[in-house]
């Protein structure tokens, strides 16, 4: 999107900086009260004073995003009540700002050799060998479970 307006000087510096009115206020209001809850549990911006180590906050972001939210369908953290994608969320921006800091311990693992493009045309192949079936697939609401 393109913003001709023309009618404040301020518009043509103003629209070529970093903004956030692109970013859902809602989602900024929840992260709002999780990084609050994390404040209250270990220290406002805590991570900067002490750092992080990159490995403690994938295990929470696992915790919250693949083991509760999507293999097991919860929606909301019991401990918390709110979103598993917001503490999900709250927990990328922690390891996001400490890397930008300096206040990363960065213990990820050597890298890997490259596998990926050869595993897509693996999943590629698969698929256009059962092109032919229709199979059925199912989801949380085949479990009779209210969200």
């Amino acid at each position: 999107m393109t913003d001709t307006k023309q009618t404040n000087p301020k518009d043509m510096v103003g629209t070529r900086k970093a903004g956030i009115s692109c970013v859902p206020q809602a989602v900024l209001a929840e992260l709002g009260v999780a990084m609050l809850e994390g404040a209250c549990k270990y220290g406002r911006f805590n991570w900067r004073a002490s750092g992080v180590r990159a490995s403690v906050y994938l295990d929470a972001l696992n915790r919250h995003i693949f083991q509760q939210w999507w293999d097991e369908g919860e929606d909301i953290d019991l401990d918390s009540q709110l979103s598993h994608l917001t503490k999900g969320i709250s927990t990328l921006v922690v390891l996001r700002d400490a890397m930008i800091q300096g206040m990363l311990v960065d213990d990820r693992p050597p890298r890997s050799k490259p596998f990926m493009s050869d595993l897509n045309q693996a999943a590629g192949a698969v698929i256009d060998r059962h092109v032919d079936k229709s199979p059925r697939h199912f989801t949380i609401e085949d479990t009779g479970l209210k969200l």
